[in-house]
């Protein structure tokens, strides 16, 4: 499939905080794709615009500007979202009923056929890996089994594109391992996720791509191979090199007796790219907001 699984083009939310009706900027002229079948992660801090973004893709949140596709239609139309699945960060589901009754609950909501629930709702349920407690009540799960019964609603009618907003907070590694691995098998499914996460180093084994946001603006985006690459470095990884031929160039390894077994770029962890695009931002941002004179407001207020 050509068509990008989602489109940003251009997009501004603006909230109304107040009394005196200040604008707060929470996405701030968005461009953003996201292919077909690919793991895509939305990374950056608290209060950045990546929930806003969601919400907005989701359709519920209107944006001030710019526009939003999925699949190519617009994301405002109810018709757009059929084939999405979702799960917030922090879900509440019904404590009462049983894990099975309630993805059965969602199967209904999301119009599967009555033919087809039972085998829809076994199948996702043994997907996440919660058959054994299938039929015991929500209210006694753990919060890995919380978020995995929540992965079980968000597919059960099969949707092609699968958002998911902090799928393993407040998760065990064990469980967050569990949750990486369903999400790789829907991509050998060919599904398409978006997944928000605070949890950088399983971001980075995990998506194809990244965006990191600061104060609603893209800082960086592309592959995570790419992003973390030391480009004006380079490392020689030798095997044999005596140690009087250590402090060689790389034309004098063969006559020490090394041998050079490959040449491959340093990487940063994806948590120091992250840090340091972060902490870049925010200096800028200080610093400009200091040589800013002061508004009519602010003098009045100082007064």
């Amino acid at each position: 499939m050509n068509t990008p699984a989602i489109r940003i083009n251009h997009l501004t939310k603006d909230f109304s905080v107040g009394i005196r009706g200040m604008k707060l900027r929470a996405v701030d002229d968005l461009c953003l794709e996201v292919g077909d079948n690919e793991i895509f992660g939305l990374l950056g801090p608290n209060g950045c615009g990546k929930s806003t973004t969601i919400k907005i893709i989701l359709g519920l949140l209107g944006a001030s500007a710019g526009s939003c596709e999925i699949y190519g239609q617009p994301s405002q139309r109810v018709s757009s979202r059929r084939s999405v699945g979702f799960l917030p960060e922090a879900p509440y589901f019904y404590r009462y009923l049983s894990g099975r009754e309630l993805v059965r609950y969602y199967a209904r909501m999301c119009a599967v056929p009555r033919a087809k629930i039972d085998d829809a709702v076994d199948s996702v349920i043994e997907l996440v890996g919660m058959t054994e407690a299938a039929n015991r009540r929500v209210g006694t799960y753990s919060k890995g089994m919380l978020q995995r019964i929540g992965l079980a609603q968000a597919l059960v009618h099969d949707p092609q594109l699968v958002i998911l907003d902090e799928p393993t907070a407040g998760v065990d590694p064990l469980g967050s391992a569990a949750i990486a691995d369903i999400i790789r098998e829907l991509k050998r499914r060919g599904k398409t996720v978006l997944l928000s996460s605070h949890l950088l180093a399983q971001i980075e084994g995990l998506c194809d791509r990244v965006a990191i946001l600061h104060r609603g603006q893209l800082v960086k985006e592309g592959r995570v191979d790419d992003l973390v690459e030391e480009k004006d470095a380079e490392s020689l990884v030798v095997q044999g090199l005596s140690a009087e031929g250590r402090a060689a160039v790389e034309a004098t390894i063969r006559a020490q007796g090394g041998q050079l077994a490959r040449v491959e770029k340093p990487r940063l962890s994806l948590d120091v790219y992250f840090l340091k695009e972060v902490h870049q931002r925010e200096s800028e941002h200080v610093l400009g907001h200091t040589k800013q004179p002061a508004s009519a407001d602010q003098k009045e207020d100082a007064v």
